[in-house]
């Protein structure tokens, strides 16, 4: 009987005591599954680096007995490649294991979710049982209607105290206040011309200064025709 043969059968042996069969009823938990394979993992890696080492051993045997001794180097070298091939072994397996506990931690995590979200669910059932959507309409109207009756007493009672207005001066208040914000903006933009502040000559000023003119002319032309004479 081989090795593993005898490997299973121990197991299988071990696994119909009593603690066992109870175990196996339930089946393990996933936290103990995800114990167990991480045990598995460090034991791999254990085993991992100890080949590791014979592998490096036995490139040292190979490299010492060189041709001097053919015989034994060939050995060396061929021990250091049935190391390789279970170092390889395992290093699958690693991977093996690795992507079975990811997948064993993320059904745990997502069996949490669940869980979690299904205890929710009935947290907000039991909310809603003890609400009733009718009581809620009459409770939302009859808070509308204490609003439009508290408005309406406001309104009541701001109004025996009321002031009237003149609509006339207040709209020529308004107009005032236009015309204040048409010259400021019109000084914002540079303004308008300045007013001279000297009078304009009057008509009938312009005419008595056009008739002494005329007379000065005519003195002036007298004189010169008594010249010429």
């Amino acid at each position: 009987m081989s090795k593993i043969s005898k490997f299973f059968k121990g197991s299988s042996s071990s696994s119909s005591s009593p603690r066992s069969k109870h175990r196996s009823k339930g089946g393990p938990t996933a936290q103990e599954a995800i114990h167990k394979l991480r045990e598995t993992e460090d034991m791999l890696n254990k085993k991992m680096d100890f080949l590791e080492k014979k592998i490096e051993q036995e490139l040292m045997t190979a490299k010492k007995h060189g041709t001097k001794n053919k015989r034994a180097a060939l050995q060396a070298l061929k021990r250091k490649k049935r190391l390789e091939q279970q170092l390889a072994q395992i290093d699958g397996t690693l991977s093996t294991i690795e992507f079975q506990r990811e997948a064993l931690e993320n059904s745990h995590s997502n069996t949490e979710v669940l869980k979690n979200m299904g205890y929710a669910a009935q947290a907000m059932k039991k909310v809603h049982e003890k609400l009733d959507v009718d009581k809620i309409d009459d409770l939302m109207l009859d808070i509308n209607e204490q609003r439009d009756m508290a408005e309406e007493i406001s309104q009541a009672i701001s109004g025996g105290f009321g002031e009237t207005y003149d609509e006339d001066e207040l709209m020529a208040e308004l107009e005032e206040l236009e015309q204040e914000d048409l010259e400021d903006s019109m000084k914002s933009m540079g303004g308008l011309p300045s007013v001279p502040n000297n009078k304009l000559p009057s008509a009938k000023s312009g005419h008595r200064s056009t008739t002494k003119k005329r007379a000065e002319e005519e003195e002036d032309m007298s004189m010169l025709a008594s010249w010429a004479t």
